[in-house]
């Protein structure tokens, strides 16, 4: 959803540009696009709230002119108000910070709107559904760790699914999206997607066996991870 646009809660496929090749990100970001991925997401790693260095506003300025999209910043990092505003001013449509990034939760969610962005929220494997009871008025998107956050590649848990449900619980009709992230295959998407959920970040399910040179692969992992969601929420619908 774009200023403007209606919410809606179709699905949505968020590539994990960490799966992509790092030498040919505005190539890489342009196949994905083409090949129908809904948002373009950005994690961003500093080697102390988890395990992995990855990028910074830097990185996010260099693609921004690349992404046609929505850039979906996933801020992994703490503290994290210090660099709100260099990543808006990067062009972040959507930063995410971690509840346990800093000690004020809905005093960083107030600094995102102000610098101009979407406010998301992130909670990791351990981080109950109610610590971000009293501040879903202050929040565009929640994102669902379905990993520990870090690495790409790892095994989706499926006692996050049960998060899922419970957050759309208290979500009720407020224009919120509810994002999982981590270890989204056609196989698990169902499950996230039944429970609730309606944007799907991907990283080696979408990149493996593709390049910009061979993009097309792209667009086939993209259609199997929406058809499975889509499917998916289908049933449910139908179960109701």
């Amino acid at each position: 959803m774009f200023a403007g646009e209606e919410f809606a809660r179709d699905i949505k496929i968020a590539p994990s540009i960490l799966s992509a090749d790092f030498a040919n990100f505005g190539a890489e970001i342009q196949a994905i696009e083409k090949q129908g991925c809904d948002w373009v997401h950005v994690d961003v790693m500093d080697g102390h709230f988890v395990p992995n260095i990855t990028f910074g506003p830097q990185t996010c300025k260099a693609i921004r002119p690349h992404v046609g999209t929505l850039m979906d910043v996933h801020l992994m990092i703490a503290p994290v108000d210090p660099f709100i505003e260099a990543f808006a001013q990067a062009g972040a449509d959507i930063l995410t910070a971690h509840v346990e990034a800093g000690p004020h939760l809905d005093r960083t969610l107030q600094a995102i709107r102000a610098a101009g962005c979407r406010a998301g929220v992130a909670l990791n494997p351990a981080t109950p559904a109610e610590s971000i009871g009293h501040v879903l008025d202050r929040v565009d998107l929640v994102c669902v760790m379905t990993v520990n956050p870090g690495f790409g590649g790892q095994s989706f848990i499926p006692a996050m699914v049960a998060k899922v449900a419970r957050l759309r619980e208290m979500i009720g009709d407020r224009p919120v999206h509810i994002e999982v992230d981590g270890g989204v295959t056609p196989e698990t998407v169902p499950l996230a997607a039944a429970a609730g959920a309606d944007v799907f970040v991907a990283g080696s399910a979408v990149f493996k066996g593709g390049s910009v040179a061979n993009p097309d692969v792209y667009g086939d992992n993209i259609r199997k991870i929406r058809n499975a969601a889509q499917a998916a929420r289908q049933g449910s619908q139908s179960a109701a």
